[in-house]
């Protein structure tokens, strides 16, 4: 009930206070996101962690210039392969092979269908999978950020093209998917800070078919 209570308590902050948050909690807000589950182990993504202040304050404009781009501790990018190819295939099954110290013919002939079917398929395609991929992991922060008594406000209001320059993103291969600024909220500026969370009713939101 613990986690339950802290996804009660997190909202999506709208004004921080600038506040710094301790680097072990950061750092377990980022494992749960590599620890979360993607399509085929590939983890298709990687999370740009922004401390620089110059950094926050060139993205705020290209963010709708939210305040919480510049007022967060942290602001984490997450950013998507912007296409499967065969090397990141490869890397990922040799990259397992070596960790669990064996190979089996199934997990080969699952690394041919991979080599076989995503370098071919159009490279927007792959994106929008490699992005869903993303999403996951971020949700995965969210929660955690959450348990951390972290406060945490996603961001899809800016331009990625935009980001993708500010932090070179297209040269290795990324594309910017989401923005996660983690930090601490400032209660007398935050409109929503004590407003009540609504939420569908479960018999709203979930069908149960016996």
């Amino acid at each position: 009930m613990e986690l339950i209570d802290k996804l009660n308590w997190r909202y999506a902050t709208k004004a921080m206070n600038g506040k710094k948050i301790a680097e072990d909690k950061v750092e377990r807000i980022l494992e749960a996101a590599r620890l979360a589950p993607t399509s085929s182990g590939m983890q298709p993504f990687e999370v740009i962690v922004i401390k620089n202040q110059d950094l926050k304050e060139q993205i705020r404009p290209v963010a709708w210039n939210q305040s919480v781009i510049t007022d967060c501790s942290h602001l984490l990018v997450f950013a998507a392969w912007d296409n499967y190819t065969e090397d990141r295939i490869n890397y990922m099954f040799d990259f397992t092979n070596e960790i669990r110290g064996f190979k089996n013919d199934g997990w080969e002939n699952y690394r041919k269908m991979l080599l076989d079917m995503y370098p071919q398929r159009d490279a927007e395609e792959n994106f929008n999978h490699a992005a869903k991929q993303t999403y996951i992991a971020f949700s995965q922060a969210i929660a955690a950020a959450a348990f951390e008594e972290v406060d945490a406000t996603p961001v899809e209001g800016f331009d990625p093209d935009k980001v993708d320059k500010i932090l070179g993103l297209r040269d290795k291969g990324l594309r910017s998917a989401v923005l996660l600024p983690l930090g601490y909220r400032n209660e007398s500026e935050d409109w929503l800070v004590n407003l009540v969370k609504v939420r569908k009713p479960m018999q709203d939101l979930v069908t149960v078919i016996d």
